[in-house]
């Protein structure tokens, strides 16, 4: 296979088959660098035809005490009470500037998942 520029569907998949064939090849030879710059040009391709979108806050919160085995209580020298723990992992209350710093600071979560606005959010009665 000659390496051009991914710049189709058929060129993508064109590519993705050379990968596959050279998937085991040896770093630093012939087709070691070949399977570089394919997986370099596939890579972007595919950051310009199926972008994958960051999940909102509440997503990434319930994604993060999951994945961490964190429980609800573990955000309260975070977001506050319980009460407001439950609010904001319901969507009916949005998190604060001060809320996201704490957040991030303390348990590590990308402030880029935390700033993006919530579906489905509600006001608060």
């Amino acid at each position: 296979m000659k390496i051009t520029p991914v710049k189709t569907e058929n060129d993508y998949q064109a590519a993705l088959k050379e990968i596959e064939r050279l998937f085991n090849a040896k770093q630093n030879t012939p087709n070691g660098d070949k399977l570089d710059i394919l997986t370099t040009l596939v890579r972007e391709y595919e950051e310009q035809h199926y972008p994958i979108d960051l999940p909102d806050a509440v997503d990434a919160l319930h994604y993060w005490i999951e994945s961490r085995g964190l429980e609800r209580k573990d955000l309260i020298s975070c977001i506050g009470t319980r009460a407001r723990i439950s609010e904001i992992l319901n969507r009916k209350r949005g998190l604060s500037l001060n809320m996201i710093r704490k957040l991030h600071d303390e348990l590590h979560i990308p402030a880029e998942l935390l700033i993006k606005k919530s579906k489905q959010r509600h006001k608060a009665a």
